[in-house]
């Protein structure tokens, strides 16, 4: 029996998406609940799991190939045999018979070679044997999980597909190379033209001396990754924390427009900015001014996780009242962070500089870091954007201000 294998249901904010990866090839042995095939949308890497123990059929939807939802992409033969599946390959199938007339325990590989193959992810299937009738040995499949090792199947170097977008050529070479965008990087590129186009964007500048921050974190980061099972304390949490209150103070700055209405947020869903292989992605912390900082930094670094493996799910990726990146974490000395519409701003932070500074009259040497906030200037006066960011620097210069609320 034949059990299609259909894309997600995608939410109504995406139209389609493009077959990533095929992890299983038409022949293959698949178990229920498997990863079988990667959907990439504008937003998300969506895994396709098998519904059935079986064998992977014919499949309709090759990599590249833009599908939409619910559409076919192949087909499970439920309780098939791996061996028998492979259509294209009679000669394997008559190897497979000829040790079962002579009464082998099993027709297509010695069971410590399966057992071998199966701890490797080796299509015992694809394994050439060298035994008696053609049956896979031992060696056969440690022969193969060397041959793997040294030279990764094609699945997964379509996956990398994004990281080879930027080719390494030789001195003097004349060549070019094309690729195709990835749909992450071309909804990027949209909504960073919509932004520019559509918002009166303005970035307002400041400057945040570290001192206490760095002493504070110096001085309890241990005991607080032992109190909070294994989080490790960073400056992002501070800074979220310092928006947070800051967006109390200024409501407009966590507003957005929507058409000719002004929505202002009661609540404060915080995207903080994580580069992965497939480019900048945005998760969203949930009432974020009702986090605590090991709460914080415990999202952080779940985000950071799932972005590296692309499991970040759709409902993590939308919404947002107000955006933080950090480009300091790879040497930004100063930027101008552009607007994620419909959000009304977003703040950049920056690389941390040892510089001289002149307190109380003496010139002395401080961590310091510029800040940058855009902002859509139909939202927000100039007085407002300066003085909210005031208000962050002053927060983070004085972090009891942020226990004390005031």
């Amino acid at each position: 029996m034949a059990i299609e294998i259909k894309a997600p249901t995608f939410p109504e904010s995406v139209a389609d998406g493009t077959v990533a990866t095929w992890h299983k090839q038409p022949g293959d042995a698949v178990k229920r609940d498997e990863l079988i095939v990667d959907i990439e949308t504008d937003k998300v890497v969506l895994e396709v799991l098998a519904t059935a123990d079986g064998v992977l059929g014919a499949i309709v939807k090759n990599e590249g190939d833009t599908v939409l939802s619910d559409e076919v992409l192949g087909s499970i033969v439920e309780g098939g045999a791996a061996a028998a599946a492979p259509a294209a390959a009679p000669a394997a199938a008559a190897q497979a018979a000829a040790p079962a007339a002579e009464g082998e325990d099993d027709p297509v590989a010695a069971p410590a070679a399966r057992k071998l193959a199966e701890e490797n992810g080796i299509n015992i299937a694809s394994v050439a044997g060298t035994g008696k009738g053609g049956r896979v040995t031992k060696e056969d499949v440690v022969a193969a999980v060397a041959a793997k090792k040294a030279a990764p199947a094609a699945a997964p170097a379509k996956a990398a597909a994004p990281a080879a977008a930027a080719p390494v050529f030789a001195a003097g070479d004349r060549v070019e190379k094309r690729v195709p965008m990835t749909r992450l990087r071309a909804k990027v590129a949209e909504r960073l033209v919509e932004a520019q186009s559509n918002m009166a964007m303005l970035t307002t500048f400041n400057e945040v001396d570290m001192t206490e921050v760095m002493a504070l974190r110096s001085k309890y980061k241990d005991l607080f990754e032992k109190s909070h099972n294994g989080v490790r304390l960073g400056f992002m949490s501070f800074f979220v924390k310092a928006a947070t209150e800051a967006l109390k103070r200024f409501p407009a700055v966590n507003a957005s427009i929507d058409g000719a209405d002004i929505v202002y947020h009661g609540y404060a869903d915080v995207g903080v900015a994580v580069s992965s292989d497939r480019g900048l992605v945005v998760p969203v912390l949930r009432n974020a001014e009702l986090m605590s900082l090991a709460e914080i930094e415990g999202g952080i670094a779940t985000f950071g996780k799932k972005a590296r493996d692309g499991k970040l799910s759709m409902e993590e990726m939308t919404g947002g009242t107000f955006t933080i990146t950090n480009g300091g974490t790879f040497g930004s000395m100063m930027s101008t962070p552009i607007v994620n519409p419909p959000q009304a701003a977003i703040l950049g932070m920056h690389n941390i500089i040892q510089r001289p500074m002149a307190i109380n009259g003496q010139v002395v040497i401080r961590p310091m870091m510029y800040l940058a906030l855009s902002y859509d200037h139909r939202l927000i006066d100039g007085k407002e954007a300066v003085t909210f960011l005031v208000t962050i620097k002053n927060l983070l210069e004085d972090p009891a201000r942020l226990l004390l609320d005031i």
